[in-house]
């Protein structure tokens, strides 16, 4: 599904924050979650570096450029956002697999972006997005909420913005994948010396907290969890 609304929210939301951004230093951005993480001194940089990476590897977070898109810097990182990664839906909040209603994983994200001298950084992304109805899913239609956010390397948020995809399961079907497109993600810069690598662009799923505490905690269903529901006549 292509989305090209997100362009007037980001240009607008976003430059007041960006102005703020023209004189950091490297330094000061370094550190971000989800793998690709900054440069730093310690033992502790180093385990997070190493949380960060096996989480990357575990979801797949190698960002690969989307072709056709030139730019005179880095783009901005795009991540998904780990305790957000994953939608899983407890009947009563009871986690077993036969508890299961529907569940959701961002599965893959690419990404590519454009800018020159004070142009603003345009980008696009394409995500794939892997559905499951479980064993708990009465109804073959369920409408998933996931969002897109815009922030200053590892710090505030910027802009936010939320779609929905409305998804059918077909009689007997228990998966649904999902492409989502978007097109124009704006980023305004103050300066041409502000680069891409200031920004991340992060997705992921509208979950509750204990479903942000249950990604967070490393577990794992599979996607179509536990026996399809029974299928209405």
């Amino acid at each position: 599904m292509r989305r090209t609304s997100i362009i007037a929210y980001f240009v607008i939301a976003a430059i007041s924050g960006v102005l703020s951004l023209a004189h950091v230093s490297d330094a000061a951005a370094q550190g971000r979650p989800g793998g690709q993480g900054g440069r730093g001194g310690g033992d502790d940089d180093a385990k997070d570096d190493a949380k960060r990476k096996k989480r990357d590897e575990e979801w797949g977070n190698q960002a690969a450029p989307l072709p056709g898109l030139r730019n005179a810097g880095p783009c901005p990182y795009v991540k998904v956002l780990y305790d957000a990664g994953r939608y899983v839906e407890f009947v009563n909040n009871r986690e077993a697999s036969s508890t299961v209603a529907y569940t959701g994983e961002i599965q893959g994200i690419s990404a590519g972006c454009k800018y020159r001298e004070s142009e603003p950084i345009e980008m696009r992304m394409e995500a794939l997005f892997a559905f499951g109805r479980g064993p708990q899913g009465a109804e073959p239609r369920k409408t998933y909420t996931y969002w897109v956010a815009v922030t200053n390397r590892n710090r505030e948020v910027i802009a936010k913005e939320y779609f929905t995809i409305p998804v059918n399961f077909a009689n007997g079907q228990d998966r649904v994948l999902v492409t989502e497109n978007l097109d124009n993600i704006v980023i305004p810069r103050a300066n041409e010396k502000v680069s891409g690598s200031n920004f991340e662009v992060l997705i992921g799923f509208d979950v509750t907290p204990e479903m942000a505490e249950f990604n967070r905690d490393g577990k794992r269903f599979r996607v179509n969890s536990g026996s399809a529901a029974p299928t209405k006549p």
